[in-house]
């Protein structure tokens, strides 16, 4: 019987070694680690040349552990070294150049960077088995997660409300329907964002792990444009910018509550979640510059109206206007939105990064 040498695929990971022997129904496999850390494999099967009694010998790039696991099956043979250290090898074979018979086996191959991420995933899994072993497990676990769920249930029906009928009469009426937009959908509006004050109370009590800091900009800068510029100034109320900021307002959250509500149930659509992720990047943004324009456009109204105005000491005049402050209120906007862009897009990164360990 000739003595050929069989096709072998590797790959690895930090702390291990994978072979993948194309070699079908093996019989008589010797499978042993010589002193200089050569693997020799001799075995009968069938493979590229047929049956016939098949061997190879690998010298590894760096030392490895004398114990060797094999697992030969129908189509192949299995083989899974353990490193002495955990490290990433450049390459197999302490000789440069790769032996013809060995590729790499891309079914299981991941670079560098991929498996830290795999093996940062397994750390993961069980530090938080090891945790939830310890842990006792909170009993009022189902009625917090009752309660997001029917909040976040209630804010995605609020503001699918406002889309559909801003989009229907835009349809319908055209440019028109820009400068009626606080009268139809002020009502609505002002019921969900009054809700959305729970966003800021709910990391409070620890019901969500999202931080307190940005739920409070947000909330905060929209209240300001809702029920200061928009809901005391009679005079902003018919202008095409509420239109837009409504718009813009419902556009980003009929995504990301239904998103939320499924998180309630552990339930993930791969889709929702990439519109979640992906669509504030353009829209949040635009959304502040909206807002921007509204305030920019509401000044002269306050300095001509006095509303809001402080007022001051004789000796200083008559009283500071509110203008003033919805000047500096403008600078820490855009801070906002910086700061505000910077936790959402750390969010998204982690959300990806987390998605592809899964796939791995």
């Amino acid at each position: 019987m000739q003595i050929l040498t069989p096709h072998v695929y590797w790959a690895q990971r930090h702390g291990e070694i994978f072979l993948r022997v194309e070699l079908s129904d093996a019989k008589n496999l010797n499978i042993s680690l010589q002193e200089n850390n050569t693997l020799q494999f001799r075995a009968q099967g069938h493979g590229a040349k047929g049956d016939n009694e098949y061997e190879f010998s690998l010298e590894f790039l760096e030392p490895v552990q004398p114990e060797i696991n094999h697992k030969s099956t129908q189509r192949q043979v299995d083989i899974k070294i353990k490193k002495q250290e955990e490290r990433w090898w450049d390459r197999l074979t302490l000789q440069e150049k790769k032996p013809l018979f060995l590729a790499p086996d891309f079914d299981r191959w991941l670079d560098e960077s991929d498996a830290e991420m795999e093996l940062q995933a397994k750390e993961e899994k069980i530090n938080k088995i090891s945790i939830e072993s310890r842990v006792r497990k909170d009993p009022y676990l189902g009625l917090k997660k009752g309660y997001l769920f029917m909040y976040n249930l209630v804010q995605f029906l609020g503001f699918s409300w406002i889309f559909v009928n801003m989009t229907v009469r835009l349809f319908i009426l055209g440019q028109d329907s820009f400068y009626d937009t606080f009268h139809t959908t002020a009502d609505m509006m002002y019921f969900c964002q009054m809700m959305a004050v729970l966003e800021v109370v709910n990391p409070l009590l620890g019901l969500v792990k999202t931080g307190f800091f940005p739920a409070m900009i947000q909330v905060a800068g929209r209240n300001v444009i809702l029920f200061v510029i928009f809901g005391s100034v009679e005079e902003m109320q018919n202008k095409p910018v509420v239109f837009f900021v409504f718009y813009l307002w419902s556009t980003i959250e009929i995504f990301r509550y239904p998103f939320y509500m499924l998180a309630c149930i552990n339930t993930e659509w791969k889709l929702l979640t990439w519109l979640r992720y992906s669509l504030w990047i353009p829209l949040y943004p635009l959304g502040v510059i909206a807002e921007a324009v509204a305030v920019i456009q509401s000044l002269p109204i306050f300095d001509e109206t006095r509303l809001f105005s402080l007022p001051l000491p004789a000796m200083l005049g008559h009283s500071l206007s509110f203008s003033f402050s919805l000047q500096l209120y403008l600078v820490l906007m855009f801070l906002g939105l910086f700061i505000n862009f910077r936790h959402l897009y750390k969010q998204r990164r982690r959300r990806f990064r987390s998605r592809k360990r899964k796939v791995h």
